[in-house]
């Protein structure tokens, strides 16, 4: 039980979505992303890093957390009861225009960040449970082919051109959203057309439901939520990946993954929020591995900062470009 406090901190991926809760008690529905993109960041910069690695034994209590996989667990509701509540008042129309975008697009901001990390995690797992909520989670944002192309196609193909979802170097963030979501969609299908149909039904179904419920605005509201997750996913796709590649063999296969082909950010913050998705590097030598468990990995490149002060900067290439480029390792530039 001396473990427990420690492991309080990932509470913080469920407290997200009372955000766009607070906003609309206080009438200010845009103020999500104060809190996500101006206050975390701030904070993360406080705080500081956690670098080091955890002790085999602390990893091997983390891998077999029931508390870790609990959290994981109690959010697959939130975000379904939040999705409700917002088609709900904005199927209402008793919001401005502008103060309904606002919501809508503050949901979106919790869907991605911490529904579609979520189901990342999920979706990794070997339990038939776990998956399918992974679907649940997907299909609540319009992107249930995720699972299929990232587990079967991106883990095998990060870091190589013929990736989509891996960022080129010199490739601005407008240049890459189209690519990677026509590309993954295009691969997921290709890898199992089935799934992918009987996802994209179920979204559609999913916003028709709310639409017949409560009225054209929700089922808007079900795909602008769904855009806003979507375009957040990839950013941090963009992100995670920039600039970095595996070097193609004389047989031209390429070089095994390692850790110098992901991003790394070590800001404490941000890592409880999102239950170490910042760790990346090690997510892509141990895909099974819980996130709970997963660790800083000392040859892999530095993020400046957390995944919340480097989403706002991605969306202005200039700025991402002066920032990245002279730290994207220069094998990568070829």
């Amino acid at each position: 039980m001396a473990t427990l406090p420690r492991d309080l901190r990932f509470l913080l991926a469920l407290s997200t979505p009372l955000a766009p809760l607070v906003g609309y008690w206080l009438g200010a529905n845009w103020q999500s992303f104060l809190v996500f993109f101006v206050a975390i960041p701030l904070l993360d910069w406080a705080i500081g890093r956690a670098d080091a690695t955890s002790a085999p034994e602390e990893r091997a209590r983390l891998e077999g957390s029931p508390f870790f996989r609990a959290v994981l667990l109690a959010y697959v509701p939130l975000q379904l009861a939040l999705i409700l509540w917002g088609a709900r008042i904005v199927g209402s129309g008793e919001l401005a225009p502008l103060q309904a975008l606002g919501l809508t697009l503050s949901i979106g901001l919790v869907t991605g960040s911490q529904g579609i990390t979520i189901a990342h995690e999920l979706g990794h797992k070997s339990s038939r449970l776990d998956r399918w909520l992974a679907r649940v989670l997907l299909v609540s944002v319009g992107y249930g082919h995720f699972t299929v192309e990232h587990n079967r196609g991106h883990h095998q193909r990060v870091a190589t051109p013929e990736d989509p979802a891996s960022a080129r170097y010199g490739e601005g963030f407008w240049r890459f959203l189209p690519r990677t979501l026509f590309g993954s969609f295009r691969h997921a299908w290709q890898l199992d057309r089935r799934e992918v149909m009987l996802a994209s039904a179920s979204s559609v179904l999913a916003a028709a439901a709310l639409g017949a419920t409560f009225g054209p605005l929700a089922a808007a509201f079900f795909f602008g939520q769904s855009a806003m997750a979507i375009t957040l996913l990839e950013a941090v796709n963009y992100i995670e990946h920039y600039g970095l590649r595996r070097q193609q063999l004389a047989d031209r296969r390429y070089e095994k993954v390692s850790e110098r082909h992901s991003w790394d950010a070590n800001q404490w913050l941000t890592n409880c929020y999102l239950i170490h998705l910042q760790r990346h590097a090690d997510h892509h030598l141990n895909p099974m591995r819980p996130y709970a468990a997963l660790q800083p990995r000392a040859e892999s490149p530095k993020l400046p900062m957390g995944y919340a002060g480097m989403l706002p900067l991605a969306l202005v290439p200039p700025l991402w470009f002066r920032v990245m480029n002279p730290r994207v390792p220069g094998a990568a530039h070829a």
